[in-house]
């Protein structure tokens, strides 16, 4: 797995860090290939290496693909016993997955849980969690290089911190990363959920899809950016806030205070208070999926209405980003034969045809995983950037010996 490009990288060209991350990201599969890539000496090479096998970080094994003579040898990440936690935090869930540095998921688990228990009640389970699965694993808390987390609220990601969060009042500006730091003495990082979401579904699902939009279909409305295979976030972290924006005429008040948003109109919560109004027993944008999976009209006719809503919104998007692919997750892409039909219909009519020509617009494949395997892409890609590994590796460090 590729380790997350987001973070400044410093390092030189053939430094530990980068040779490493040419191994991890399967450029790199010999000492010869570190010599080619790289334009080091076959003797820099093998000290780069060797510093890395002894720190624990790769491993040479024999290829087996010998024809005769020396049989080749092949670096690869050392992973079995290295791992990282991935937590997703909705409105109304908790799933906690361990995942390898290779980005092999060992063990998850999802539990109900409301974002509006507050941190200390919801940061608790999910830490307990991450204690539950390594013991499930065979692992200990020693065992862990970095914890990422995914919460549903606009985060400054340099600080990992939650601000002003509509349905999360009490999250503001909670140190959340000092809070997972201090009981597991590891690195946490914390940024929107819909952003680890679609780098989950990019790194894991479309690693060819350079440019890509994730929209999360839930509770509210969100957008995650990959543009040219990097993670944006935008200035202060606030790029993809699709849900605020006005749609058409419509009069609808929205919790932010102003009237007509996407969310406000098309978003899980609106549903569901709708079919309430119509008698129908709904209290979550999952029920609202499942009653139109199981065939309830007025759902299904609200979920397709939905998806134009927001297919009126991500047209304008099309036109300005040129994405490859769209990817809708979320609670209601649960019924996604509705919501995607919507969502089609408006972006192909209302966007340029040069910009829609090869244009996928898919269900996510990752589903309700996404966001936990995106927050553990997020830890991995810390524990393995270039300048971390070097610094680890670097004379004189006092680094444990692990990243």
């Amino acid at each position: 797995m590729l380790p997350d490009p987001d973070g400044s990288l410093t390092t030189p060209p053939g430094s530990p860090g980068r040779v490493l991350a040419l191994i991890a990201a399967g450029a790199a599969r010999t000492r010869s290939d570190v010599a080619r890539l790289t334009g080091l000496a076959r003797s820099t090479v093998s000290l780069r290496v060797e510093a890395l096998i002894t720190h624990g970080l790769l491993e040479e094994i024999e290829d087996g693909g010998s024809t005769g003579g020396r049989p080749p040898r092949r670096l690869r990440l050392r992973t079995h016993d290295r791992v990282v936690a991935g937590i997703g935090l909705g409105a109304t869930h908790c799933r906690v997955a361990l995942v390898d540095l290779g980005g092999g998921e060992l063990a998850s688990r999802e539990d109900p849980l409301p974002i509006s228990e507050g941190p200390a009640a919801v940061l608790g389970h999910a830490a307990a969690t991450v204690r539950e699965l390594l013991t499930e694993t065979g692992k200990d808390a020693a065992d862990i290089r970095a914890i990422g987390v995914g919460v549903p609220g606009p985060v400054d990601f340099s600080a990992g911190e939650l601000v002003d969060p509509p349905i999360m009042p009490d999250w503001h500006r909670y140190p959340i990363p000092r809070y997972f730091t201090e009981r597991f003495g590891v690195p946490a990082l914390v940024d929107n959920d819909v952003n680890v979401m679609a780098l989950a579904e990019q790194r894991q699902v479309r690693p060819h899809a350079r440019h890509l939009l994730f929209v999360k279909a839930g509770t509210g409305i969100g957008c995650g950016i990959v543009s040219d295979g990097r993670l944006h976030r935008g200035a202060h972290g606030s790029a993809g806030d699709i849900g605020h924006i006005r749609v058409g005429v419509d009069s609808t008040p929205c919790r932010c205070g102003n009237a007509g948003c996407l969310e406000a109109v098309a978003g899980g919560a609106a549903l569901a208070r709708r079919l309430r109004q119509d008698g129908l027993s709904v209290t979550t944008a999952r029920d609202v999926a499942e009653l139109a999976k199981s065939g309830q009209r007025e759902a299904m006719r609200m979920l397709r209405e939905a998806g134009r809503r927001i297919g009126e919104v991500l047209s304008g998007l099309v036109n300005f980003f040129n994405p490859e692919a769209i990817v809708l997750g979320g609670a209601l892409s649960a019924a996604h034969e509705q919501l995607l039909a919507g969502v089609r219909e408006a972006v192909y009519r209302r966007s340029y045809p040069l910009a829609t020509q090869d244009l996928l617009i898919e269900p996510s494949r990752l589903r309700e995983r996404a966001a936990s395997l995106g927050a553990a892409t997020l830890a991995i890609g810390h524990a393995l950037s270039p300048d971390r590994i070097d610094r680890l590796l670097a004379p004189g460090s006092r680094g444990t010996g692990t990243p």
